[in-house]
């Protein structure tokens, strides 16, 4: 694949993590140099929390199977000992899907499933029929109940743009989310026990030796995966309802220490002919993985240990200026030939600041930008104690005074006031001496 030009188009939506000392931070999001199949696109560096390329990151979308994750959310939240727990498979809900030609995992009327088992038939081959067992179960009976808490958790996530109608995925008017959506929940999906493992798997016997799962996401299985199999992906979930959603996938792909989230949706299913397409969400995913892998790379653009800034400094003895620092180490992601002297740094410092000071006092800030687009604010510290110096303070008081404004008008009008006075005084005393008697003298 041949290595992409790059250049920068605009800031990234707030992390999902925001650094110690900072103000939420941003990357840089770059343009790609080639056609994608999907409507949508997010791709997301998670381990740094740092989007790096979106399509209609929020037009509302149907998420087809993709679904199910959070369908996982939900039963892995409210079900403490997935292993232990037995669920009997309910005749009444195989049925539901009569005549929709779903996916299925093949679960048979009356069978005793683990949740562990019911998870794995639920994300591996994508049995909404798993799916179903799984709502009732945590619903009690109550189906919807399931889907209120897949809503409520929704929004406890920040999604803000999801509405969940059912818990696997079939075409529904009021069922729909966003790729940038999506991505939350797979993020918190991925702190869930099982989860990773379940979405990784290729192939599984855990329902017996005769009843073999198989994945639906070519990226992760090297036998069936054909020109689709990508050695670097990592699960998670494929989805598709025909043209209404067109193909789906949410997956990640580690590489050279760099992990990514990909969300791609609405890929063309088929054409007019109702011959289907090659799958082009896969392909999107693939191509943003290798641009991301072969053209970004995370760099330091702060550490919370260098100097980077001096100001001046009172009240201190033998020291007038003291240095700051970073209140923590910041890092971004950026094309690797991009240098980091080009990152422009706008300070919002005072001139000077008094003693006493400690080592980690806020002073002020620096803002990070690249091409004029924000990155970061990012706190500076004081990087050492230094004590205050009651003389210089007393002196600096005294000098306050007498370089006051009222200090100067009071001084003035004293002075005119003496010169007043002295004035009157020497009136007054030739006043007095010219007014003085003549004195005559007797002849003798």
């Amino acid at each position: 694949m041949k290595k992409v030009r790059l250049f920068l188009l605009c800031a990234v939506v707030m992390l999902t993590t925001v650094l110690s000392g900072a103000v939420p931070t941003r990357a840089a999001e770059f343009k790609i140099d080639f056609d994608t199949n999907c409507v949508a696109l997010y791709l997301e560096n998670i381990d740094t929390d740092i989007v790096v390329y979106q399509q209609n990151a929020d037009t509302l979308r149907p998420p087809a199977s993709t679904t199910k994750i959070m369908t996982y959310i939900i039963t892995a939240e409210n079900v403490k000992d997935l292993k232990g727990t037995i669920v009997t498979v309910k005749s009444s809900i195989i049925h539901m899907l009569d005549g929709t030609g779903s996916s299925i995992a093949g679960l048979k009327e009356g069978e005793p499933l683990s949740i562990y088992q019911l998870l794995h038939c639920l994300m591996i081959p994508s049995g909404n029929d798993a799916a179903l067992v799984l709502a009732d179960y945590v619903g009690k009976g109550n189906i919807n109940a399931f889907v209120d808490l897949m809503n409520q958790k929704a929004a406890e996530l920040g999604c803000t743009h999801t509405h969940f109608a059912n818990p696997h995925g079939l075409p529904a008017d009021d069922h729909y989310t966003t790729v940038s959506d999506m991505a939350k929940m797979t993020k918190y999906a991925l702190t869930l026990p099982e989860f990773e493992n379940i979405t990784n798997t290729a192939t599984s016997d855990i329902l017996g030796e005769d009843r073999y799962l198989v994945t639906t996401n070519s990226m992760i299985d090297p036998v069936r995966g054909g020109d689709l199999y990508y050695p670097y992906a990592k699960g998670i979930k494929t989805g598709s309802t025909g043209n209404d959603s067109g193909y789906c996938l949410v997956s990640t792909a580690t590489k050279g220490g760099y992990t990514y989230l990909c969300v791609a949706y609405g890929a063309p299913y088929e054409d007019e002919k109702g011959e289907s397409y090659e799958n082009g969400a896969m392909l999107d995913s693939i191509h943003l993985y290798e641009w991301a892998f072969d053209n970004l790379s995370i760099k330091t653009i702060l550490d919370k240990n260098d100097l980077v800034k001096e100001i001046g400094l009172d009240f201190a003895w033998n020291k007038d200026t003291i240095q700051l620092s970073p209140a923590t180490t910041y890092s971004t992601i950026l094309p690797d030939d991009v240098a980091i002297s080009s990152i422009d740094r706008t300070y919002n410092l005072p001139e000077r600041i008094s003693a006493p000071v400690k080592e980690g006092d806020v002073v002020g800030t620096v803002t990070l930008s690249y091409a004029n687009q924000p990155l970061a604010t990012i706190d500076l510290v004081v990087s050492e104690n230094v004590d205050r110096s009651e003389l210089l303070s007393i002196l600096d008081t005294l000098k306050q005074i007498v370089t006051s404004r009222w200090f100067l008008i009071t001084l003035a009008v004293v002075v005119m006031l003496a010169l007043f006075y002295v004035v009157i005084l020497l009136i007054y005393r030739r006043k007095k001496k010219t007014q003085r008697p003549v004195k005559k003298y007797r002849k003798f």
